[in-house]
């Protein structure tokens, strides 16, 4: 149709669609609005007490006081940890999987937010077909009538039946008619584009994409709460294989001293000045000690293992030298409570956690009302393919389309009801984790205050039985004490070391502790980093190293311990015979 009808239509169409585009603009939205659940926490930490704090490991932040780094690792200031700590971001297996859980998640927010667009689609077909005859009569194909005969030809009428006489005489001769039916087969070549769009009246599609972003968003926050959770157990397992160290130093220094007693009971024997149990005494005690020595190995062994997994590298590739404890307490700054809302990623992710259940609550309730979709089609048709494309053979349609569910068997006030329970059970979580994360940063001040002090005194004990063994060794040469005296105080003595190299190990641990309870560096505003180091992330496409300092040959565990470290105390040489003084 060309000229004043063509007008008509593009007219209707305006006019179809003018009431819809008014609603376009102001769609509802059915999510209750949003507010940061409210949460319960004091204006400051219990056990950050005032006083020798900078003695214990922390103090309390100050304005001037710089933020922890995101590399808090640095400050125990030891080189061996910083190369081990920058292949955790890199090559760590669990750190990869949040990264690709994070990519995930964004994904699914493009995906919902697709629907905000409409749709185009082209949908060809070739159909060959035949209808029965029954259903060409329905149709109305019953064929034509024809009559034939000789003569002049006459008009045709109405009825399709045409008649023809002679000229002369003026006679008709009516001939035979034939009757074809309209049943037979055909072909149909349609060729068509199809368009939808889902108009989003009630804001479920919007309230859609809003609970993919904040999923996605929590996905962020809980890829840096695994990165620094990897990161502090290869700080804990660090510190524990180097305590394992210390530990095993402490014992051959010991199986040293009790080599040194066997040769004195060994001579004082030989000159008849004692027992044969007292050298059964001393062996036994030697043996033990030595047992002790080796049996450290295991765990040393299994700390370097645990290292190369959570670099990423098979633990064959991986062998930690030697090295002696000396490693001092970092000052970290600590704030207030209020600072863990914003500087804790599994705070944020849970309160993400709380925003996303809040919008699908309005997906829930949009339900309730009808869904309105804009639709259109237009192509070509035709019987023969090689006319497929002419003017003629085009069609089209457009038109909107309403879809409203009128029973359901309370579906939809269920699936609300659903949404209400699950963000509120969102809010308890967050305010659970809020409450987990104050807890775990008092826990860990008291544990830092507590064994500052009590480090203090394991190292008086320390000393104390030291000086003990001194006494008891010169007597027992004096012939004025029995051995077992001695055997006694070289216990007590090698308890009190172990204990106190247990408290020092404590104090490290409660100081990776304190910086991870504290957010490690990390903080809310950081989430658009985290999502940019998960989109880029180093791991992928890149091979595990080792870092170079223990990228040498493979050596078993344990190491052997370097000349020197295992030399017996200097009360056990033979030309000592005074007790040190004891201490003021």
């Amino acid at each position: 149709m060309t000229g004043p009808g063509r007008g008509i239509r593009r007219a209707a169409a305006r006019l179809l669609w003018l009431p819809f585009a008014a609603v376009l603009p102001c769609g509802c939205n059915f999510a209750p609005h949003y507010e940061l659940p409210k949460t319960a926490v004091a204006g400051s930490f219990k056990e950050a007490v005032p006083g020798s704090a900078a003695d214990e490991g922390w103090k309390l932040a100050e304005p001037r006081d710089a933020a922890i780094a995101a590399n808090w690792w640095e400050v125990f200031n030891d080189p061996d940890l910083n190369a081990l700590e920058a292949r955790v971001a890199i090559s760590n297996q669990t750190v990869v999987a949040a990264e690709a859980n994070y990519r995930a998640a964004q994904a699914l927010v493009r995906e919902a937010q697709a629907s905000l667009f409409p749709t185009f689609s082209i949908d060809p077909s070739v159909t060959r077909s035949r209808s029965s005859a029954a259903v060409a009569k329905l149709s109305g194909g019953a064929g034509a009538t024809t009559t034939t005969g000789t003569g002049s030809t006459g008009t045709t009428g109405a009825t399709g039946t045409a008649t023809t006489g002679t000229g002369t005489t003026g006679t008709t001769t009516t001939g035979t008619a034939s009757t074809t039916s309209g049943a037979g087969t055909h072909n149909l070549f349609t060729l068509p584009v199809e368009a939808s769009y889902q108009v989003d009246l009630w804001g479920s599609i919007r309230n859609n994409v809003a609970e993919n972003r904040y999923s996605a968003e929590a996905s962020a926050a809980q890829l840096a709460t695994a990165l620094l959770s990897t990161q502090t157990t290869l700080a804990q397992d660090y510190f524990q294989l180097r305590v394992a160290d210390e530990q095993r130093r402490i014992l051959d220094t010991t199986v040293a001293d009790y080599e040194a007693s066997l040769k004195i009971v060994q001579t004082l024997f030989d000159n008849g000045l004692d027992s044969d149990a007292d050298i059964a005494s001393a062996e036994s005690q030697l043996e033990s000690t030595r047992a002790q020595a080796t049996d450290v190995g295991i765990a040393r062994a299994q700390y370097e293992h645990a290292i190369a997994v959570l670099i990423g590298v098979p633990p064959s590739q991986l062998s930690i030298p030697y090295k002696r404890l000396a490693q001092t307490l970092p000052t970290i700054p600590v704030g207030v409570p209020a600072d863990l809302l914003e500087r804790r990623a599994d705070i944020a992710a849970s309160e993400r956690s709380v925003a996303e259940t809040n919008a699908a609550i309005g997906v829930a309730r949009a339900a309730y009302f009808p869904t309105l979709t804009l639709g259109a089609e237009a192509g070509y048709e035709s019987t023969a393919i090689g006319q497929l494309l002419n003017f003629p053979n085009r069609f089209w349609s457009v038109g909107p389309s309403l879809a409203q569910t009128l029973f359901d068997g309370g579906a939809r006030r269920a699936a609300t009801q659903q949404a209400r329970a699950l963000n509120d059970q969102a809010v308890a979580n967050y305010r659970q984790t809020v409450l987990g994360a104050v807890q775990s940063v008092e826990d860990n001040l008291a544990s830092l205050r507590i064994l500052s002090q009590e480090l203090i005194e394991q190292h008086r004990a320390t000393e104390a039985a030291r000086r003990s063994v001194r006494l008891t060794l010169v007597l027992f040469k004096s012939g004025v004490d029995s051995y077992v005296n001695v055997i006694t105080a070289q216990n007590a003595f090698l308890t009190s070391r172990e204990a106190e190299l247990q408290v020092q190990l404590k104090q490290l641990a409660a100081s990776v502790n304190l910086i991870d309870n504290l957010g490690g560096g990390w903080a809310e505003s950081d989430l658009s980093k985290t999502a940019a180091f998960a989109e880029h992330s180093p791991a992928r496409g890149g091979a595990a190293v080792v870092p170079a300092p223990d990228a040498g040959p493979a050596v078993a565990n344990p190491p052997s311990l370097p000349a020197g470290e295992t030399e017996p105390d200097d009360f056990m040489l033979p030309d000592a015979q005074s007790p040190d003084p004891p201490p003021q």
